[in-house]
């Protein structure tokens, strides 16, 4: 699944970026407890870009997304739990993002009323191109 993946080292966040039909394949990744997003950015290593993303399972709690530098991935892993809540607010904003004009965005990241992610998790900015934010 091609998307886009950028890390913003000035807010410590990552920029995922894809078409819905990426955002929903992702979001069966994340509920299966494996698999694999290619960025399709080929860029400089210090662009920013990175070569991709991927799922794992792990025994938890929560769910932790993080950066493997060396090889310049994002990684989400968790427990089955965390990961089908997570799956669960992925869905819902594919859903809402399919039924905006132009797309839009949303933040993921940890607190204390969120407890599928686990504190420390790098916080995501997951929407389409082009998308502004969604409206709640």
């Amino acid at each position: 699944m091609p998307v886009i993946l950028v890390s913003d080292p000035v807010y410590g966040e990552v920029e995922l970026t894809g078409s819905v039909t990426e955002l929903a394949r992702l979001a069966g990744a994340v509920a299966e407890g494996e698999g694999f997003m290619s960025s399709v950015c080929a860029t400089a290593p210090d662009s920013g870009t990175l070569a991709g993303g991927e799922v794992r399972q792990a025994p938890g709690p929560g769910v932790l997304i993080h950066l493997d530098s060396p090889r310049r991935i994002l990684v989400i892993s968790g427990d089955p739990v965390a990961r089908a809540l997570f799956t669960d607010n992925l869905d819902a904003m594919t859903t809402a993002v399919a039924a905006v004009d132009g797309g839009g965005h949303r933040h993921i990241d940890h607190f204390p009323g969120r407890p599928y992610l686990v504190e420390g998790s790098m916080p995501l900015v997951v929407g389409t191109p082009g998308g502004g934010p969604l409206p709640r």
